[in-house]
């Protein structure tokens, strides 16, 4: 790890030898050993969403991955993914099904394809709240960041640890900035966004920041124009979700889930051409990272 100013301010830089933070593989182990995670994700129309960070939670590493989704979903999840536990719910969710699954787990994503309907507005502060009652780290993206923008919920009164992936689109409605003015404070936006939300704000651009609640920040170096494809956000999703349900530190899981995002990125441009890569393609390279490897 080394230093570099960006935007005027100090940000620590992971790079590939930093790997080794990775969560290790060992002899006497089962799936539980290596986490539980929820991942609340996809409606009609936009099950690949829920697919892509469940199967990016698998491939970083995830013992149990459940799939809470809509029921218009269930057969292509199960299709797609055959190793995940599948739990759906209906037009109107039980909150107290959303808890039960929230207690299982030992990290939870949601927000990739959810929409913004009244369905999804349940499920939302449904989880948020069973989250903050237990405790459980968790990642908010997507779908879940824009209803939290709209209806104001306060992200500082969920009492857990929070890792927020927002693009520029969705900071910008969560602080109510124009995109440019934010592109051009990518560093200074984030920093702000997490003191004041106690929360770690994972910015995502061109060169992603990662910025703890104490401040410190960290950019990532890794990646290429090639990850500006649809879902590519939802596997990072998958993988920051995969490192928390490993008990791997929060402050230490979202930058470094950053940086494995980017260097998978960066294999799939290398095998297959920035133009030609899709989200997938992220997630089948991971395992071209070396120091990945069990």
């Amino acid at each position: 790890m080394k230093s570099r100013i960006y935007e005027n301010i100090e940000m620590a830089v992971f790079e590939r030898e930093d790997l080794s933070l990775l969560p290790k593989r060992v002899q006497r182990s089962n799936k539980g050993t290596y986490g539980k995670l929820l991942v609340i994700a996809g409606s009609f129309g936009m099950a690949g969403a829920a697919c892509l960070s469940a199967r990016a939670a698998y491939r970083m590493g995830a013992g149990i991955v459940c799939v809470l989704t809509a029921e218009e979903n269930r057969v292509i999840i199960q299709q797609q993914i055959p190793e995940a536990v599948l739990s759906v719910c209906g037009d109107r969710p039980d909150p107290a099904e959303i808890a039960a699954a929230v207690s299982w787990a030992s990290a939870v994503v949601i927000g990739p394809g959810i929409g913004m309907d009244a369905r999804a507005r349940s499920i939302v502060h449904a989880a948020l709240e069973s989250i903050s009652k237990k405790g459980c780290p968790a990642v908010i993206d997507a779908d879940a960041l824009n209803i939290i923008a709209d209806e104001k919920i306060s992200l500082r009164d969920i009492k857990s640890d929070i890792v927020c992936t927002p693009h520029l689109g969705e900071m910008s409605r969560l602080v109510s900035k124009d995109v440019d003015e934010i592109a051009n404070d990518i560093g200074g936006v984030a920093k702000d966004f997490a003191e004041e939300n106690d929360v770690i704000c994972v910015l995502k651009d061109y060169r992603t920041v990662t910025v703890l609640p104490n401040g410190m920040s960290y950019l990532n170096l890794t990646g290429n124009p090639g990850m500006a494809t649809a879902g590519s956000g939802d596997v990072l999703s998958g993988i920051v979700g995969s490192l928390l349900a490993q008990r791997v530190p929060v402050n230490l899981a979202a930058p470094l889930a950053v940086l494995v995002h980017g260097l998978a990125g960066d294999a799939a441009a290398e095998r297959l051409g920035m133009r030609q890569m899709m989200a997938g393609d992220i997630i089948d390279s991971l395992s071209e990272i070396e120091e990945i490897r069990d």
